[in-house]
């Protein structure tokens, strides 16, 4: 039974080696810890025998407690309860906007019962099993582990992110989701919480290269080759990414130089090239790659090409952390099989474009979940962080940053629940040709909103915000990043032009002012 002191008490314990502190209602003896302390011994002595929620909360994260907390505790005051709560893994935050509406307290006409079940099982599986090896791989540099992977792939974790279909038959799913009643706001979910991550190096490395690289796979691949990479994959036993950019070949897709010339016997396509900044490509054992076959458009097919001899990786550094394991790729005289093709030769073009609305839809998930802990932390920084004595949130100009924030995060939010509604009701063929322009301009809303998201959040956090670690590391991260996502899967010129390009498809001639 823990024990309880009177304040008196923990006043009396006030020296170098002798040191106790209070943090909402609970006693801490950080004698022992006084010398490793971080920020030095004389910032604890100012606070010895003392109450220090407030000193604590405006110079560390909850996280720290939850880390180190129960080592150090020693009991509680007599007479405080603590104010305070400690998140637990798998709870949903009740700060306002940190949430979709529905998981706020507000009517949706999309949600059921299975989906907050399923994201409850996702969060709390992200929290314990895939945070603990976030921070040290994102500074190291290291992708997600062999054992996250076989973990995410038990739990049924990596076959939710390629949505509903008939790969989900048989599976355990999270939160006890049936196979059948599975839907694209299942996978949004999915989308959304691997997002939550706030280590976007790392959080790449949890598997996006699958998002886009094994749907050409699942959709166009033989039988035999399609059952076995599937299996492997989605185990979390093998990784596989998407190799379609080169060095002079980004949204123009046609003009790639990697050739796949067919062997004398005709049993293999023999390929050379380069492919560059491919996502997951040092840790792939699969590339799904778009290869010339012959001249034009439709000279481009797509190969599914294994880790084999004359294929090299090799690492380029980005913004990112190189846990994402970006790519630059050498193709020399690799011998694939014929029936590694993916679809038809000379027919690889509908097999890339056949994806790029899913993998826009899904970048949309992941950054609008980054948003959110985004307005989260600047909620609670601006709550607790005191300025000429006063908290920081009670500055207008702060609030203005709020409302602009979080305004700007809801209409994208509400856009992305509209149109995933709408693939959960179209066929392909339909969504194909009324949602390409939607997502396209969805997606580029969404790049323009993490931009300003970014820059009001340093703005808020100051020198915090544009520091790695402490109190701003999720701001620093996120303003560092943000960017990926209005180049990967199309830049913002491209996603403006086609989304105006597509309605220009459905202009109506008789239209007039």
């Amino acid at each position: 039974m823990a024990k309880v002191f009177t304040v008196d008490e923990v006043a009396a314990h006030n020296k170098e080696d002798d040191l106790w502190i209070i943090i909402d209602g609970r006693v801490y003896d950080i004698s022992r810890f006084a010398d490793l302390h971080p920020g030095g011994l004389t910032v604890l002595l100012d606070v010895a025998g003392k109450d220090a929620t407030e000193e604590f909360y405006g110079l560390h994260r909850q996280s720290v407690l939850s880390k180190f907390g129960p080592k150090y505790e020693i009991g509680t005051v007599k007479g405080q309860t603590p104010a305070i709560t400690l998140q637990q893994p798998g709870d949903i935050s009740t700060v306002p906007y940190a949430e979709p509406p529905a998981w706020q307290g507000f009517h949706s006409p999309y949600y059921n019962e299975s989906h907050f079940r399923f994201r409850e099982a996702v969060r709390k599986f992200v929290q314990t099993e895939i945070a603990p090896e976030a921070n040290a791989n994102e500074d190291s540099g290291t992708p997600a582990s062999a054992e996250l992977f076989r973990k995410m792939g038990e739990f049924g974790l990596l076959a939710c992110r390629m949505g509903p279909g008939p790969h989900l038959k048989g599976l355990s799913l999270p939160g006890g989701v049936k196979p059948e009643e599975f839907d694209y706001f299942h996978e949004m979910i999915a989308h959304e919480e691997i997002g939550g991550v706030s280590n976007p190096g790392f959080t790449d490395s949890l598997a996006t290269g699958m998002v886009i690289g094994l749907p050409p796979v699942l959709i166009f691949g033989k039988p035999e080759v399609r059952n076995r990479v599937v299996r492997e994959v989605l185990g979390g036993q093998k990784r596989i990414c998407l190799a379609i950019t080169e060095a002079t070949a980004g949204s123009d897709v046609a003009a790639i130089r990697t050739t796949a010339t067919k062997s004398s016997c005709g049993k293999f396509y023999i390929v050379n090239g380069t492919k560059k900044w491919i996502t997951n490509g040092t840790s792939s054992d699969y590339f799904s790659t778009a290869v010339r076959t012959g001249e034009g458009h439709g000279g481009i097919s797509m190969l599914l090409i294994e880790r084999s001899e004359g294929l090299e990786t090799k690492a380029i550094k980005t913004s990112y952390s190189a846990a994402a394991g970006t790519a630059y790729i050498t193709f020399e005289n690799v011998k694939v099989p014929v029936e590694n093709l993916l679809g038809k030769e000379g027919q690889g073009f509908p097999v890339i474009m056949f994806n790029f609305n899913h993998e826009r839809w899904f970048i949309v998930a992941g950054v609008t979940r980054g948003m959110r802990m985004v307005i989260e932390e600047c909620f609670k920084w601006a709550q607790q962080r005191k300025v000429f004595g006063k908290p920081l949130i009670s500055q207008p100009v702060i609030q203005y940053k709020l409302a602009q924030m979080i305004s700007e995060v809801e209409a994208v939010h509400s856009w992305l629940e509209s149109i995933t509604y709408n693939m959960t009701k179209m066929s392909y063929k339909e969504a194909s040709m009324k949602l390409a322009g939607p997502i396209a301009l969805l997606k580029l809303r969404c790049t323009r909103v993490a931009h300003n998201v970014a820059d009001d959040a340093c703005q808020i956090f100051g020198g915090r915000g544009i520091t790695k670690s402490g109190m701003g590391r999720t701001i620093e991260a996120f303003a560092r990043t943000y960017k990926f996502a209005a180049i990967l899967g199309g830049s913002e010129e491209i996603m403006a032009n086609l989304g105006v390009r597509q309605a220009m498809r459905f202009f109506p001639k008789d239209a007039k002012l």
